[in-house]
């Protein structure tokens, strides 16, 4: 059962050919993180997921190329050089590095001109760039231009699985991928009518932003075509909340990978989090990693949940896929239209949303209603 699951990822979500090349990477802890024992235990599960599935792969390509890496410690942040190599190739790395363009693009302070110049790099070099990624590390690279670059320039086909675990092979894998992909996109297509976003909950949320001149996009597992991105568990729309525009409060009463002993309340005042209250462990690591960045307290995205075979809550990957819920980001939002550049981006999950569509002329167009699953 786990090994045709695995097989789905190549041959119905990647579309992987028998001449192409694919990268599948991971991560291991770093020294610095603080891993409880649960933790550390999903932690070698996924490292074990990422094993078998070079396993599972190596009569389904070309070449299977595997890497672990020491832990970048943040969702968004850039991984290091010898990925880089490894999925773009030496040549286009030495030519970064010869430009004196690669650390600044790590450290996610390259500038726009900066970023134009190695786009033509790694476009002159493309053709020695991998074919398809499936990125199983703890952290995600789904926000990083290292995705970026390989999907958008070398139009690599890209699958990102932060925090994947074994049972989301069997639930919100085990999905009716067609039916999936028709409810993601009409969600997106009404999304998209708007020009604003109100969202309530029950537990007291209540946040509105606008999206002028920004595009809702689909998320729907199927990575087939040349330079496709998603999750893997697929199933949400999404978009970049124009900078600036993000007013309210987040309630959150689940961090990425538990339940929170008590909420903690984010306030939000144009566009980025200027206060957070709450007395939960996770409250004081959130300050620190607002305080290191202001980009870091952006409102970075906002996404809704269309995988009516999810369910886990405990685990973010999951989580914001469910039927219903909605989740809002912090951090980095630049790899999806937005502006903000930064080696941070968390997602939260928000459950029995209350969404309201504000087009140009003022009209509201009710989305979602609490506990209403779906909702169009």
């Amino acid at each position: 059962m786990i090994t045709g699951a695995l097989r789905a990822i190549y041959k119905i979500n990647l579309g992987v050919k028998m001449t192409e090349r694919v990268l599948v990477f991971t991560d291991r802890p770093s020294k610095k993180e603080n891993i409880d024992l649960t933790n550390s235990e999903r932690r070698q599960r996924l490292k074990d997921i990422a094993l078998l599935t070079v396993e599972t792969g190596r009569n389904l390509c070309r070449e299977i190329i595997s890497c672990e890496y020491l832990s970048t410690e943040s969702h968004g942040a850039e991984p290091p050089t010898k990925l880089w190599e490894i999925a773009f190739g030496k040549r286009a790395v030495d030519a970064l590095k010869d430009a004196g363009l690669l650390r600044s693009i790590l450290m996610k302070k390259a500038k726009d001109e900066q970023l134009k110049a190695a786009e033509r790099i790694v476009s002159r070099h493309k053709k020695y760039a991998v074919n398809a990624v499936i990125a199983l590390s703890n952290y995600s690279t789904s926000h990083t231009r290292f995705r970026d670059f390989l999907t958008r320039i070398c139009k690599a086909r890209y699958a990102s699985m932060p925090l994947f675990d074994v049972s989301m092979l069997e639930g919100a894998m085990n999905v009716d991928w067609k039916a999936l992909s028709k409810r993601t996109r009409e969600v997106a297509k009404v999304v998209n009518r708007a020009e604003s976003i109100e969202i309530k909950t029950p537990n007291g949320t209540h946040i509105s932003f606008s999206k002028k001149g920004r595009k809702a996009e689909s998320d729907t597992g199927i990575l087939t075509k040349p330079g496709s991105f998603g999750n893997l568990p697929a199933g949400e729309a999404y978009l970049a909340p124009l900078e600036g525009t993000a007013n309210g409060s987040l309630v959150l009463e689940w961090a990425p990978t538990r339940q929170l002993k008590s909420p903690i309340t984010l306030i939000v005042k144009d566009g980025y989090v200027v206060d957070i209250y709450g007395e939960e462990g996770y409250a004081d690591y959130l300050r620190l990693k607002l305080s290191e960045k202001k980009e870091n307290a952006n409102i970075a995205e906002f996404g809704i949940g269309t995988n009516d075979k999810a369910t886990r809550p405990d685990n973010i990957l999951e989580s914001e896929k469910i039927l219903g819920t909605i989740h809002i980001a912090l951090g980095d939002n630049s790899s999806f239209g937005g502006t903000v550049k930064t080696p941070f981006h968390q997602d939260f999950v928000f459950f029995r949303p209350t969404v309201t569509l504000i087009g140009k002329d003022g009209t509201k167009r009710l989305l979602m209603k609490d506990k209403n699953r779906g909702g169009l």
